[in-house]
């Protein structure tokens, strides 16, 4: 288990998992149809706990271009290992993507909407507007990177004895996904992670899909360079509020 090959399938596993909701509550047909944002927020944040939980102890978990982004400005992270970190960060997400495409082929079928059925792969606007839409997915990451930042393992702090939490130790991250997304998910669908929509989306553009929608490419850029611009700024005052 390499760091390439754990973010691989970190990201496989939230995509899975994450992408595999959506399509639960939104296409037709399903057990869980119309069951509305909470369960989707939900098994948001414990798709991130359970690839965390994986990838962590080998790659640190990223799991997001714009978290590898983040920890490299805020010398948390090589920046000679961000281009490999990404392109697992990517093939993770397709894999993840197109499994979620398999298992719910005959319900994308039984779901005429085209948009619907996009929404499973990628996000799109509650109100499409560029600058609204770039702030929000700025303002997400920038919690989620800031955040992650100032996460400390326990410690008995007289001793300074580190306590081992082993899988618990992703539960913070999961609560801090899930938080964003109750909170700040609504006007975007919170991608907050380049990976999370931009691989998504190639995957939906190649699928030989019946009934399917273009893949709104306009918008696509959002996603992307809002998380990173967030996670870069989080960064950013993480260094200055430390003095670096």
């Amino acid at each position: 288990m390499s760091p390439f090959i754990a973010e691989i399938i970190g990201t496989f596993l939230l995509l899975l998992l994450g992408g595999g909701v959506v399509a639960n509550v939104v296409l037709k047909k399903t057990k869980s149809n119309d069951s509305g944002w909470m369960v989707i927020t939900t098994a948001w944040g414990l798709a991130v706990y359970i690839g965390v939980a994986v990838a962590a102890p080998y790659s640190g978990a990223h799991l997001n271009p714009a978290v590898s982004f983040g920890l490299a400005i805020a010398n948390k992270f090589s920046w000679a290992l961000l281009p490999t970190y990404i392109v697992a960060q990517f093939i993770g997400a397709m894999l993840g993507a197109l499994v979620v495409w398999l298992m719910y082929k005959d319900h994308f079928e039984a779901t005429p909407d085209k948009e619907t059925k996009r929404a499973v792969f990628c996000t799109a606007p509650a109100i499409r507007n560029p600058l609204s839409n770039l702030f929000s997915e700025i303002v997400g990451t920038f919690v989620l990177v800031f955040v992650v930042l100032y996460f400390t393992d326990a410690s008995i702090t007289d001793t300074e004895t580190a306590i081992g939490l082993g899988s618990l130790g992703a539960l913070p991250v999961a609560f801090l996904v899930w938080g964003i997304g109750l909170s700040l998910g609504g006007t975007t669908g919170y991608a907050i992670n380049p990976a999370r929509d931009l691989g998504p989306r190639i995957v939906h553009a190649m699928l030989p899909m019946r009934e399917k929608a273009g893949n709104d490419w306009p918008y696509a850029w959002i996603p992307v360079v809002g998380p990173l611009i967030g996670g870069g700024l989080a960064a950013v005052l993480m260094l200055v509020l430390s003095g670096q």
